[in-house]
C-alpha cells in the first residue's frame, strides 16, 4: 500500500500542505485530475481510519465538487479535506466568483445532480460568501467506521 503522502506527491499538481488530519491541494482544472483527488482523499481517509459508507460519501462529493469546478470554475482547482474528532470537512475552491446552486435533473438529462448527491449524502453544505468555494461536511461516527 502507498502511504497518503507518496499518493499525494505522485499524482498532485501541487501539494499545498498536509498534516496528520488535513491537507490541501491544488490542480489544473483537467477532468483526468478528478480521480486523483479521488485516490488521494480515499488514501487520506485510511489512514485516518475513516472507512465504510462514510468514506465512499466523503469521495463521491470530492468527486462531484472537483468536477463542478473544473466544468463551472475558472482557473485551478484547491482540494482541502480537514478530519477533527466528529466531522470530515471537504472544500474545493476555483477562480469563479459564481457560486454553485443546486439544480434539478430531468429524468432524461445525463448531468446535473452532482451538487444534489453531495446534499443528500452530507450532514451539511454550503458556499463561501465570495462564492468562489463549495463545502460540505460529514459526520464520523466515533471509532471511525
Amino acid at each position: 500500500m502507498i502511504p497518503a503522502a507518496a499518493a499525494v506527491v505522485a499524482v498532485a499538481s501541487e501539494l499545498v500542505h498536509r498534516s496528520d488530519r488535513s491537507f490541501a491541494v491544488a490542480c489544473t482544472p483537467d477532468t483526468v485530475r478528478v480521480g486523483h483527488m479521488r485516490r488521494i482523499t480515499a488514501a487520506h481517509l485510511r489512514q485516518w481510519k475513516v472507512s465504510g459508507a462514510t468514506a465512499d460519501h466523503i469521495v463521491l462529493a470530492v468527486s462531484e465538487l472537483v468536477t463542478n469546478g473544473i466544468q463551472h470554475g475558472q482557473g485551478d482547482i484547491g482540494l482541502s479535506v480537514r478530519y477533527t474528532p466528529g466531522e470530515v470537512r471537504v472544500e474545493v475552491t476555483d477562480g469563479s466568483p459564481s457560486p454553485a446552486h443546486l439544480t434539478y435533473a430531468e429524468d432524461g438529462d445525463v448531468s446535473g445532480r452532482g451538487l444534489f448527491l453531495v446534499a443528500v449524502l452530507a450532514r451539511d453544505w454550503g458556499v463561501s460568501d465570495d462564492g468562489k468555494t463549495t463545502w460540505c461536511t460529514f459526520p464520523v461516527p466515533s471509532g471511525r467506521r
